[in-house]
């Protein structure tokens, strides 16, 4: 496992590298988060560098995210990943989405929030990855048992690579993180 010494976009292209790396090796799909599409495109053409043939799933964050009616997915970066045959998934983020209109409306703090709060004690890629992992199952993108190498970060950039088994967002509890690939101190 390979520990950064701070989280970022500084590590993308290593963890873009491990993950593409690791990936061929199990024959596995990658399943990558993106939010304005700069870390999922720089995966695709990566990818494509290191001869990798296997499926691609980018997960963007839900229109309205942050603003309502407003993609933060910029379409330069959508088009480039499309072209290059990754599949797209765009959905409400699994660990928030319509908990936090409660927790914002009414205070406190809800039950999925305690596990996404719980997961990021080890790193905020960490919950990531959980994250998208169930997004994509949840939108079909992926099928359901294989393993998957996925791909997260704190904020902006790739951080975290992991190998895991992805649950739907129904029973989150039935992921299995096997291999951490790497991640930020």
């Amino acid at each position: 496992m390979i520990v950064y010494e701070k989280p970022g976009p500084v590590n993308t292209d290593e963890t873009c590298r491990i993950g593409i790396s690791k990936a061929k090796e199990i024959g596995a799909v990658i399943v990558s988060a993106t939010t304005e599409g700069t870390s999922g495109a720089r995966l695709c053409e990566m990818a494509r560098e290191m001869g990798f043939e296997g499926e691609i799933v980018i997960v963007a964050s839900a229109f309205g995210s942050r603003e309502p009616g407003v993609q933060l997915l910029k379409e330069e970066h959508k088009a480039a990943m499309l072209s290059s045959g990754a599949r797209l998934v765009t959905a409400a983020h699994a660990l928030s989405g319509a908990e936090r209109a409660l927790s914002t409306k009414f205070g406190g703090v809800y039950p999925v929030e305690i596990i996404a709060n719980s997961l990021r004690m080890l790193s905020q890629g960490i919950k990531v990855v959980v994250e998208i992992g169930s997004m994509a199952l949840d939108a079909g993108a992926i099928g359901y048992g294989p393993d998957i190498v996925c791909m997260g970060g704190s904020g902006r950039g790739l951080d975290t690579a992991v190998v895991m088994k992805a649950a739907h967002a129904n029973k989150i509890f039935e992921t299995n993180i096997h291999e951490v690939l790497c991640l930020p101190y």
